[in-house]
């Protein structure tokens, strides 16, 4: 595999602590850090003590603006940087000194493929296929056929690599990670360069590998892209890894509310509901046109001040209301997106869109 050299990050003010998913022994996980770290020559820190873990298959959507660090740490995690200080483990096994036996259960699209301009994508495949000492030769034509076939290149398996498109180039990258079954794929912002339709396709192709077992970890600074098929996140800023874990409980715990519409009538008992409940920032709006009253709260621990745990679930908030006689003309959840959680965290932008 030839990639790029690594990539880098600009310094940055301190970021809040990082809250690092809690996981079981590194078997349990396809990748584990532990104080991985990379510094420069120059004395720049890339990559500052970081702890993924990465349950076994996960879609992991790999986050960050660029130069955070995500691709240095990603080439650490493949053995193509050495680290400063840290380990890493990948499928249960430690990195490198496990290199021979993981690396072939390991597909990675890392900075951009590096293909020969002059063959076609099938010559391409045939080659990097060749250099795998544990491939079977002969099966190695049904092999790329069948990788091309899966990134949409079957046309274009004769064409010459200088003649592709920067999206086809792309394409040919992933199929070069797909040449074998795979317990882990490592794909570094592999939608770049696709049209839209190839943005779907990958994405397709990402939850069909993670349903059949495969761990998927994805790098990408698109954030609208990755929240539509990741189960997992990491989110890196400044080198450093600010939040982790299930997609769904960063967002619901991170400014959730409930949004109650009711009858005029009925907001006071709404109103009071709630803060029996324990939701104590429970406020109403003014009465609307139509005659009706919207109460919300907060469901969030960090906005409430209490535990997860001690705040109630929002089916149980619905049945406390219609208990209490409130009637309900509306009841909804409404939770952040994964760029309002990153704003939040680290006060700067995100590309959301291509």
């Amino acid at each position: 595999m030839t990639t790029a050299p690594g990539a880098t990050a600009t310094a940055a003010a301190p970021a809040p602590a990082p809250e690092v998913a809690q996981a079981g022994p590194v078997s349990d996980d396809a990748i584990r850090t532990h104080g991985l770290t990379k510094r420069f020559r120059t004395g720049q820190v890339a990559v500052d003590g970081i702890d993924l873990a990465v349950p076994r298959g996960a879609v992991y959507g790999f986050l960050g603006p660029n130069g955070s660090g995500k691709t240095t740490t990603i080439r650490m995690l493949l053995g193509l940087v050495a680290p400063t200080a840290g380990q890493v483990h990948l499928l249960g096994e430690p990195m490198p000194q496990a290199a021979s036996r993981v690396l072939p259960r390991v597909g990675a699209l890392v900075e951009g493929p590096a293909f020969q301009p002059y063959l076609s994508g099938r010559a391409n495949l045939a080659r990097l296929d060749a250099v795998d000492a544990s491939a079977d030769p002969r099966t190695a034509r049904a092999r790329s056929d069948a990788a091309l076939d899966r990134v949409g290149l079957g046309a274009a398996a004769d064409k010459r690599y200088r003649q592709y498109s920067l999206g086809m180039k792309q394409r040919l990258g992933l199929a070069a990670a797909l040449l074998r079954p795979r317990d882990l794929l490592v794909l570094d912002e592999p939608t770049n360069g696709l049209d839209p339709q190839g943005t779907r396709e990958v994405r397709h192709l990402v939850r069909e590998l993670a349903d059949a077992g495969t761990t998927v970890l994805v790098s990408s600074h698109l954030l609208a892209e990755i929240e539509q098929v990741c189960t997992h996140v990491g989110i890196m800023g400044g080198g450093r890894l600010l939040l982790q874990g299930p997609r769904d409980q960063l967002t619901a715990r991170r400014g959730s509310r409930v949004v109650v519409r009711t009858p005029q009538a009925d907001g006071p008992a709404a109103l009071a509901e709630l803060r029996r409940l324990g939701l104590a920032d429970a406020t109403a709006e003014p009465v609307a046109a139509d005659g009706t009253v919207t109460v919300s709260a907060a469901l969030a621990d960090d906005v409430a001040g209490e535990p997860a745990s001690a705040l109630p679930a929002p089916q149980d908030v619905a049945g406390a209301l219609v208990r209490a006689g409130v009637g309900l003309l509306a009841f909804d959840v409404r939770r952040p997106s994964l760029e309002q959680v990153f704003v939040e965290l680290t006060g700067e932008g995100f590309d959301v869109a291509r």
